[in-house]
């Protein structure tokens, strides 16, 4: 299993924040926006990724991330020159997927909850497409999936009329087909490809799979100024809460046992007097 992280596009809903830098590089509280979508692949136990990012950002996250290498992971990079539609990612990321089943996840979005783990990539074996439907109180701002005696018939973006409540969260298991699949599709009336017309293909051969989020679940677009305030009034309110960081890469990636205790340290001593640099010493001692 391979993982991408779409992270390019011009962050138009969160200017001016993002004249000058990427939106998936903004704190979500403590930590780069980057780090949440990254630590649900990590979770799920996904070591080789793909970041697709603009021309004028790559550096940036080459800066933050390097080649992964640090904490067991392997990062790949890729250009968008222009932003095309979320089916893009499989045409760009065609070589990285080599004929493996993929997750794609947008960047800007956050899960927290009780399905995140290797469960979640377990989950998501199945051949053809194996998407998510999570119980929303304004469906209408999503795409979102018709359901039949719980069984998806029907997928919709953005309806002024919703047939359900349950939305789209912007994660997607597919296989190496998505990209052939990708290259057919037609721009919609905004002038890009639709991910929901990628998922109809798999809908109408009986190829989509549709796991509902279990409440407890938690699931943040932060692509807005809203959504990025209330994503991190969240991760602030369960850190200090709890005393556990969400999304640290260093934990999970020491957890997973792809770095040792030393490293892990190593990490903690070169981040100086930070909270981050005290919690990493303090999971070394657990």
């Amino acid at each position: 299993m391979k993982g991408i992280i779409l992270a390019g596009g011009k962050g138009t809903r969160l200017q001016p924040m993002t004249a000058t830098i990427s939106k998936q590089l903004l704190p979500v509280y403590d930590k780069p926006m980057i780090y949440y979508p990254l630590s649900t692949l990590m979770l799920a136990g996904i070591k080789d990724v793909l970041i697709i990012v603009t021309p004028e950002q790559e550096a940036n996250f080459r800066n933050l991330l390097g080649d992964g290498s640090r904490i067991g992971i392997n990062l790949q990079y890729i250009v968008q020159q222009t932003p095309n539609g979320i089916p893009q990612a499989f045409l760009l990321g065609q070589k990285f997927m080599d004929g493996d089943r993929t997750c794609l996840i947008l960047g800007d979005n956050i899960f927290h909850g009780p399905t995140l783990g290797r469960s979640l990539g377990e989950i998501a074996q199945k051949p053809g497409a194996t998407i998510f439907a999570y119980e929303v109180e304004n469906p209408t701002a999503y795409g979102v999936i018709e359901f039949l005696d719980s069984k998806a018939v029907g997928i919709e973006e953005k309806p002024l009329k919703p047939k359900s409540r349950f939305a789209i969260p912007g994660i997607y298991f597919v296989g190496p087909e998505a990209s052939e699949r990708a290259r057919e599709l037609l721009p919609s009336s905004r002038g890009e490809t639709e991910i929901v017309d990628l998922l109809r293909t798999y809908l109408q051969e009986d190829q989509l799979h549709v796991i509902r989020l279990p409440r407890g679940t938690v699931w943040l677009d932060s692509g807005t100024p809203k959504g990025l305030h209330d994503a991190s009034t969240y991760v602030r309110v369960i850190e200090d809460r709890q005393g556990l960081k969400l999304a640290c890469l260093e934990e999970i990636a020491y957890l997973q046992n792809w770095i040792s205790k030393k490293d892990l340290l190593d990490f903690a001593t070169s981040m100086g007097a930070s909270d981050y640099s005290d919690y990493l010493k303090r999971i070394s001692l657990e």
